[in-house]
C-alpha cells in the first residue's frame, strides 16, 4: 500500500495510507454522489486534512476521477470477465450475478456510482457527469461488440439486434442499481436476474 511520504513542512508530517484513504473516498462518492459530497465528507471520512488531499490527489474532480478507477478496477472487474464467456447467454449471467453480487454486498453502499453520477445535472458537476457517461459508453461498445460477434458466430438469432440486447442489458443493471440504492433485497434482484434470463433470446 502506498504511504504519503514526510514533507518538508513545519511540525511532525502526518503520515497516511492513500490507497485507504482512496477507498474511504470512494465510498462517499458512491454513498453521495459527487455533487453531494462536500470536502469536509471527504477529508473526514479519509482521515486527513484539506491539504494533504490536494497534495495526494488535486482537486475534488481529480480525487473523483482517481476513485472512479478504482471502483472500476476492483468494483467492476466482473463485467470485463464476463465478456469471455463462451456464449451470449453466459456473458448475460455472468453480468447479471455480477452485479447481483456487488448490489447485495454490505460492504459495498447501495445504487451504482456510475447511475448516481450520470444523473448529476449541477453545473459544477458537468464534466464530471460526462465522463461517467463516456466510460459507460465504451463498456456498452464493448458489450455490442461481443453480442455482435455471438451472432455472426450464430450463437443468437438472425433476428436478434446487438445493439438492442446491449441495450436491454445497460436498462437491467440501471433498474439493478436503482432499486438496490431504495433498498431492495438481494432475494428481490435475484428475482429479477431469473425472469431476465428466461427472456433472453436463443439457447
Amino acid at each position: 500500500m502506498e504511504v504519503e511520504a514526510p514533507t518538508a513542512t513545519k511540525g511532525r508530517p502526518r503520515e497516511f495510507c492513500v490507497d485507504a484513504a482512496l477507498a474511504s473516498a470512494l465510498r462517499v462518492f458512491w454513498s453521495k454522489g459527487y455533487e453531494g459530497a462536500s470536502m469536509t465528507d471527504l477529508t473526514d471520512a479519509m482521515g486527513i486534512t484539506k491539504p494533504s488531499l490536494y497534495a495526494a490527489f488535486g482537486n475534488k474532480e481529480a480525487l473523483f476521477t482517481k476513485a472512479l478507477d478504482l471502483y472500476e478496477r476492483e468494483k467492476l472487474a466482473f463485467m470485463r470477465a464476463a465478456l469471455d464467456a463462451p456464449t451470449a447467454r453466459g456473458v448475460a449471467e455472468r453480468l447479471m450475478h455480477g452485479a447481483l453480487d456487488m448490489h447485495s454486498c454490505p460492504e459495498n453502499p447501495g445504487g451504482c456510482l456510475g447511475v448516481i453520477n450520470s444523473m448529476a445535472c449541477g453545473a459544477e458537476a458537468e464534466c464530471i457527469r460526462d465522463a461517467v457517461v463516456a466510460r459507460s459508453a465504451v463498456a456498452k461498445r464493448a458489450m455490442l461488440d461481443r453480442f455482435e460477434r455471438a451472432r455472426q458466430e450464430g450463437d443468437l438469432p438472425a433476428d436478434v439486434e446487438p445493439e438492442g440486447l446491449a441495450a436491454y442489458l445497460t436498462a437491467i443493471f440501471q433498474g439493478m442499481a436503482v432499486q438496490a440504492g431504495a433498498g431492495a433485497t438481494r432475494a428481490e434482484l435475484e428475482r429479477l436476474v431469473d425472469t431476465s434470463l428466461k427472456l433472453w433470446p436463443g439457447r
